[in-house]
């Protein structure tokens, strides 16, 4: 692998005391001047701030707000501090930069006491704004002095980022490669290892219908279309698939599930024999296997029409569920939850307490249209939430993703967080010390041609749950969940994704990293 940016720059990032340590106590010889910023796309403007700042001094520090106070929108930064530092490390005229903690320079401003503090001329162009006037006091009351550089050119970097946001995932990629230590021979030893790793999955099963049709015409006399019935495929979805998935990654895999008593039974026990899965089917009588039909002419879904009973089930049948959990030899348990009866708050707790001792703990609630929280499965190992699920969680529409990601780890008490974001790719949650540098990682989406994104959150639960079982590193499992989505992301369907698929993912991804 190439030396990246980061490690190549890594010796002018320094904490705020190593600076201290460094510079030394002003009156100083060596004059030193400080910016502070986000720079979340480093742009001329920032280039010529740089460049003057630098003129009025000896040795320039590069301050940069730390991911998890920036507030610029909901999906930002767009580039992880790692690399804003290493960005900004890369340049000739700036000496040192440093990750700012808080949200304000002033505790730095009052550890590092530079001689001069730089400002860009917007804060001080209308009267000094009251958080400017902060840090001036700061400033004068070690002797330092504020200085505004010229604005003889504007750029914004948010501007920039929603015209045309730059593509880093192999650079975000690489960064948390070298942060966590591992490799591509990391990965691909991961994937092999997981065949014969023992997962029960329980949750519910959806059959996914397609009927496809062609448009005749409409009623003139009332709103009616017309179509002609040319062909219906069923496929095996919901918990299900889940379990496909682990089965074609290797592992063996027990399904509980609850089916009715009628032909989509027999197809779903037949689909899932063929692959190896074992199926624990309890039939509930009193209700259909859950089946969802889209109408689909040419590339449009006219209609689905669903056939389900969502009530919660009964006690006989959560008994002989959680009979099934207490009884199962696993290394882990997946609860997938697409509330069709199986999960609820009534039942939820009792697969709690079900679970074995020392298995490993995991719970995805898909709740698109549905009344679900993920924080109802407290305590697990991992959970792998979308956005639009975390913020019904909390019940939170306007908070940054980070900040975000924090206050569901929290709620839900997990080990895990790996929080789906679609294409923007996947925000890993991984210790409950959200000030850390090392509780945040980001993984961009490996998509490279997008035919279908219906699975991708399939398909990284199944690997990610496996990964963990093969060697607990919580970034690898990151990695290969967000290889496992792109793959999936790449086929028409709900496809599961073999261990051989992920090979080559790995090699094309090392690839475009090693050479572009």
């Amino acid at each position: 692998m190439s030396i990246s940016l980061t490690e190549r720059y890594r010796h002018k990032v320094k904490t705020p005391q190593e600076l201290a340590e460094l510079l030394g106590p002003p009156p100083r010889e060596r004059k030193v001047i400080m910016c502070h910023g986000v720079f979340d796309v480093v742009h001329p403007g920032h280039v010529r701030h740089l460049l003057y700042a630098k003129s009025k001094a000896d040795v320039l520090v590069c301050s940069l707000t730390a991911d998890r106070h920036i507030a610029k929108g909901a999906n930002r930064p767009h580039i992880p501090q790692e690399l804003r530092a290493a960005n900004l490390a890369a340049f000739e005229m700036v000496d040192y930069v440093v990750v700012d903690l808080n949200d304000k320079p002033l505790a730095n401003l009052a550890i590092i006491q530079p001689d001069y503090f730089a400002k860009g001329f917007e804060y001080n162009a209308a009267g000094m704004p009251p958080k400017t006037a902060e840090e001036a006091a700061i400033v004068e009351s070690y002797g330092g002095e504020m200085i505004f550089t010229p604005g003889d050119i504007v750029y914004s970097s948010s501007t920039l980022i929603n015209l045309a946001p730059p593509s880093v995932q192999y650079e975000k990629l690489q960064l948390v490669m070298e942060r966590y230590g591992f490799d591509f021979g990391d990965l691909h030893s991961t994937v092999d290892g997981m065949a014969g790793r023992k997962v029960h999955v329980v949750g519910d099963t959806i059959v996914d219908s397609y009927t496809q049709c062609a448009m005749i015409g409409g009623q003139t006399k009332t709103p009616t279309m017309s179509v002609l019935f040319e062909r219906k495929q069923d496929f095996v979805g919901g918990a299900a698939v889940v379990a496909k998935h682990l089965r074609a990654a290797g592992a063996d895999v027990t399904f509980t599930t609850v089916l009715g008593d009628d032909e989509l039974n027999e197809f779903v026990s037949s689909d899932l024999d063929a692959v190896g899965v074992v199926s624990n089917v309890i039939v509930d009588a009193t209700r259909p296997t859950v089946n969802k039909n889209a109408i689909v002419v040419g590339a449009y879904r006219l209609l689905k029409i669903d056939t389900l009973d969502n009530r919660s089930i009964s006690d006989n049948i959560l008994g002989e569920m959680t009979s099934a959990v207490a009884n199962t030899d696993t290394e882990a348990v997946v609860y997938s939850d697409f509330r069709h009866g199986i999960f609820n708050r009534r039942t939820i707790p009792e697969f709690i307490r079900a679970l074995p001792q020392n298995v490993y703990k995991v719970a995805d609630s898909q709740v698109a249209s549905r009344w679900g929280n993920i924080t109802d499965f407290e305590g697990f190992d991992l959970i792998t939430p979308n956005e639009r699920e975390a913020r019904f969680a909390l019940g939170d529409q306007d908070t940054g993703v980070r900040p975000l990601a924090s206050q569901l780890y929290d709620k839900a008490a997990c080990k895990l967080l790996m929080l789906k974001l679609g294409e923007r790719g996947m925000l890993v949650a991984r210790t409950p010390d959200h000030e850390s540098l090392d509780s945040f990682y980001v993984i961009d989406s490996f998509v490279d041609n997008l035919i279908d994104p219906v699975g991708a959150g399939d398909a990284l639960l199944a690997y990610a749950t496996l990964s963990m079982l093969v060697n607990g590193n919580d970034a690898i499992a990151g990695v290969l969940g967000a290889m496992a989505a792109a793959c999936e992301c790449e086929v028409d369907a709900n496809v599961p994704i073999t261990a051989e698929a992920m090979h080559r993912k790995i090699d094309l991804i090392e690839k475009h990293l090693n050479f572009g």
